[in-house]
């Protein structure tokens, strides 16, 4: 039932302390391990730089940059890295590349990736392990060799060891949805994610509460008071009288009174989604045909999430609720988060892998259909910990720890949805949703 409730603003205050010199030295160490090759090479590019993020808190702005680990430690830059270098977290040895530098930037230094790569140490005879940006499952794929790389990578790792190479894809041992070392977060890195999961859902609040019509898109997107947070993804902004488009980003169309709208906003750690309607009201048959059993799903998803839970038992759980209405989920209803909005996911049909502590997990149950003029959709995030992960984050960051018990008790006593204790709310106000955007908080009631 919707009923009003005002919505709290339980925020931490000051940004996360930066990740520490030794934590980024252990997970290039623990990909090594993982790995079990005698280097592994880690891409990243601008549009896809979690993986070398997550290991060295560096992220390409405009040209690739290549992380190699082995015998030595090494990072590879283009022109326009080298004075961005400063950022990276581990001590790494830097080379130059101008190969990856934007065309008709300066070639007269170093130009050959192959020629860097030997220089580092990769040689005649070596395993070569490769991260790329995803990787193949058994099924999709006739080799072992990386798919999600550039093949001129591969290329320069085969020059560089004179075509005796055994060049492998170790992508999975940073994204797998158990044991990739990116769907295992310690206390520093929730604390840091949390941040950025917060900002998301105060920017989405903000043009749900100031989307008005005669608006532009634009005019609306502009709510959100951007601050330079990194993105996980574009921002999105969009309305319809009939079917909005929710991957659209924001354009010069003004909105109208009843119009369908979504927002969408991912920063490191978390995308927040809301959708609905321009409206203060709502149609009472589409409420209880559509709102209240979505809100239902919301609420046993929630409910069901534990430590040992599978994937696949998440997924039923969610299928018997939504049994008999006129939707489905458009997508699996939950993935992992990290630097990027989408890491992985256990939550699948079938799937035996388990939701474990230390995950980073979005509820992402998206409709596969709507009646015209009308939109639904409400995205969070959550962290998973156990009690010795719980400890750690209380102790590493006290405010955090209040922000979040603040947060539980509400999602209890204003929602309805009572959390197991493992399940850490890193949203504003996850599963809060109101259907009417005049109205802001009148809200589901589970």
């Amino acid at each position: 039932m919707l009923q009003y409730r005002p919505m709290p603003l339980y925020m931490t205050t000051k940004s996360p302390a930066a990740l520490t010199v030794e934590r980024y030295e252990a997970r290039c160490a623990a990909l090594k391990a993982a790995a079990g090759c005698d280097w592994v090479v880690v891409y990243g590019d601008r549009e896809h730089s979690a993986d070398l993020t997550f290991l060295t808190n560096f992220d390409p702005r405009f040209e690739e940059a290549i992380l190699v680990l082995g015998p030595t430690n090494a990072f590879i830059v283009g022109n326009e890295g080298v004075g961005y270098v400063s950022m990276l977290g581990p001590k790494l040895a830097v080379h130059l590349s101008q190969s990856l530098g934007l065309m008709g930037q300066d070639r007269t230094q170093f130009p050959r990736l192959s020629a860097v790569l030997r220089t580092i140490g990769l040689s005649v005879g070596q395993r070569i392990g490769v991260v790329g940006w995803k990787y193949l499952e058994p099924v999709e794929q006739d080799d072992t060799e990386p798919a999600y790389v550039p093949a001129m990578l591969l290329s320069a790792i085969r020059a560089a060891c004179a075509g005796d190479v055994a060049i492998r894809d170790v992508t999975y041992c940073m994204t797998h949805p158990t044991h990739g070392l990116r769907s295992n977060n310690d206390a520093a890195q929730i604390a840091a994610f949390a941040w950025g999961a917060q900002r998301a859902a105060l920017s989405v609040d903000r043009i749900v509460r100031g989307a008005r019509a005669g608006m532009s898109e634009h005019q609306a997107a502009a709510l959100m008071q951007y601050e330079g947070d990194p993105l996980s993804c574009h921002m999105m902004m969009s309305g319809s009288q009939t079917h909005v488009i929710g991957l659209r980003s924001p354009s010069t169309r003004v909105l109208q009174t009843r119009d369908a709208v979504t927002t969408a906003v991912g920063f490191r750690g978390g995308l927040c989604c809301r959708a609905g309607v321009l409206d203060a009201t709502v149609d009472a048959t589409y409420l209880e045909t559509y709102v209240a059993p979505y809100m239902r799903t919301q609420k046993a998803w929630y409910e069901a999430m534990q430590v040992g839970i599978s994937g696949g038992d998440i997924h039923a759980i969610v299928m018997r609720s939504l049994a008999g209405s006129p939707f489905t989920p458009a997508l699996n209803p939950g993935h992992l988060g990290s630097v990027d909005e989408w890491c992985h996911t256990p939550i699948r049909p079938g799937s035996a892998d388990p939701i474990r502590s230390g995950m980073l997990i979005q509820c992402d149950i998206i409709p596969s259909q709507t009646p015209s003029g009308t939109a639904l959709n409400c995205e969070d995030t959550i962290a998973i910990a156990d009690a010795p992960l719980r400890a750690a984050i209380a102790a590493h960051d006290p405010e955090l720890w209040n922000v979040i018990q603040a947060r539980r008790d509400y999602l209890r006593d204003a929602i309805g949805i009572t959390l197991a204790s493992e399940v850490l709310p890193l949203s504003l106000a996850n599963a809060r949703y109101a259907p009417g955007w005049l109205q802001p908080d009148v809200v589901w009631v589970v």
